[in-house]
């Protein structure tokens, strides 16, 4: 099949996944598409008179000649509609973009692709939640999938990259740019491990349209979206609407009731639109994941005798997750924060744990 005429089917104006099978499924392949004649393409369900005349007049096929030079100068692999190679995930939704552009060294039907997303202003509880979140998730060898946008994206991104974990940036403009610009080196480094991926040709712009669009990729090209934090209107709960509407898995973290990016998740799961979680150990158990891990020589945290039942919760709690703000703390205990106060002040009385500055502790 002609990967030419394959994009210039996929510049055509109005003509989604649907209209897209049903001229294909009408003349065979995309190249016919263009050979057909006008009173053929009147009898396609969904063709009407523009846009018989645009796929007559061949004026696509300018950008698709511009399109074709910048795919092989740049080394960039299309995916179209039906590739055998195009995600599977993504290509059993009825809304799956017509064509892809992917560069990068990532496989886009790995075994457990999860998307990540949230507010573009991430508090850094919502930060420590993607780092903890990813760093437990690794065993799984997962891809991991979200915006390259500020804030919980770009924080997902970060901490795949430290653990050599591959991440894919789905974007809302072509691939001859970065948006945001601050994340170019983050976007150059995922080359290497992830990629980067559009279903927009190159000279797109990120106009604002452009990004639910974005959106449901992210959510249709995984099994898994986890929501970190997020206000109770945005991009990221779109990305949970469009996930639930794939019949995908959805997750969220809860959060305090009066912080703005909480209500969004909050909302998610008090509508049963996403199932609550606190740890990866949730996603794990209700999506039926095993690892090979060896369990056998996992190290035992080594607790003082003389703890309390508070305290050994806390120190726990500390030696899973590392570092953690008092809100944090608060949060995973359930603990009030005029009692954890009092609790790790006496931990820290008997040399089980130190306080670092903006009161995070960890254990010594």
């Amino acid at each position: 099949m002609s990967l030419f005429h394959q994009i210039a089917l996929s510049c055509l104006p109005g003509i989604g996944s649907v209209l897209a099978r049903n001229l294909l499924s009408y003349f065979g392949n995309e190249e016919e598409v263009f050979k057909a004649k006008s009173k053929h393409l009147g009898k396609v369900p969904g063709i009407g008179p523009k846009t018989k005349e645009l796929i007559l007049n061949h004026e696509v096929f300018r950008f698709a000649e511009d399109e074709l030079k910048f795919i092989e100068k740049y080394k960039i692999k299309p995916y179209f509609l039906t590739d055998e190679d195009y995600p599977k995930r993504l290509k059993n939704c009825a809304d799956a973009p017509v064509m892809l552009y992917f560069k990068g060294n990532a496989d886009l039907n790995s075994t457990k692709i999860i998307s990540i997303v949230g507010t573009r202003n991430a508090t850094e509880y919502g930060k420590e939640i993607c780092k903890n979140l990813i760093l437990d998730l690794k065993p799984h060898n997962p891809l991991i999938v979200s915006g390259l946008a500020y804030g919980i994206d770009f924080a997902s991104h970060k901490e795949a990259h430290k653990l050599a974990i591959p991440s894919i940036g789905v974007l809302a403009h072509g691939l001859d740019r970065i948006y945001p610009a601050q994340h170019r080196s983050m976007a150059e480094k995922m080359l290497d491990c992830g990629g980067l991926l559009t279903e927009f040709m190159s000279g797109t712009i990120p106009d604002r349209e452009n990004f639910p669009k974005r959106n449901r990729i992210i959510a249709g090209l995984c099994d898994v979206t986890i929501v970190v934090e997020a206000s109770i209107k945005g991009g990221a709960l779109i990305t949970a609407e469009l996930a639930n509407s794939y019949n995908r898995d959805v997750f969220a973290f809860p959060g305090r009731i009066n912080d703005e990016f909480s209500l969004g998740c909050n909302h998610l799961i008090k509508t049963n639109r996403a199932n609550l979680i606190t740890k990866a150990a949730d996603i794990e158990y209700i999506m039926g994941w095993t690892t090979e891990i060896d369990t056998s020589t996992k190290t035992q945290l080594s607790l003082p005798i003389n703890l309390s039942d508070d305290e050994e919760i806390i120190a726990r709690i500390l030696s899973s997750k590392g570092s953690l703000a008092i809100d944090e703390l608060s949060f995973l205990t359930g603990f009030q924060q005029s009692k954890l106060v009092h609790t790790v002040l006496g931990m820290e009385m008997q040399g089980v744990l130190i306080s670092l500055p903006g009161k995070v502790y960890k254990l010594v």
